[in-house]
């Protein structure tokens, strides 16, 4: 996540009347895919086992909420349109904001707007 900071900023300011959720989904720049160039190194991931691995890496930023996996059929993934990364605001089991697809339009300040509406 590029903007890991801000996200686990919006955890300490709005922890008390949100809950927050990282799905680790389908690696995104797999080594062994399409990556970039002074990446992490992550291949694809064949099986849970591996997408759990992969997850460590996030684990390290030390994200103030739980992070869990998504299936191997990426359902999450394909249901929320979330590769590469994206960010979602649910309320009463209903999408209430849908951000564009990271890292370039992830905009973490986007649901601290509406998060400070709820208050």
């Amino acid at each position: 996540m590029l903007k890991f900071d801000e996200f686990n900023e919006l955890i300490k300011d709005f922890g008390s009347i949100a809950d927050f959720l990282i799905i680790y989904i389908e690696e995104a720049h797999a080594v062994d895919g399409w990556a970039f160039k002074n990446n992490v190194v992550i291949k694809n991931h064949r099986s849970l086992e591996d997408r759990k691995i992969a997850a460590q890496f996030l684990q390290k930023n030390n994200p103030l909420c739980p992070v869990v996996l998504d299936t191997m059929e990426n359902l999450s993934s394909s249901k929320y349109a979330a590769l590469p990364e994206r960010l979602y605001l649910l309320q009463g089991g209903k999408v209430i904001y849908k951000g564009g697809f990271g890292p370039w339009n992830y905009h973490p300040q986007e649901i601290r707007a509406i998060l400070e509406k709820l208050k």
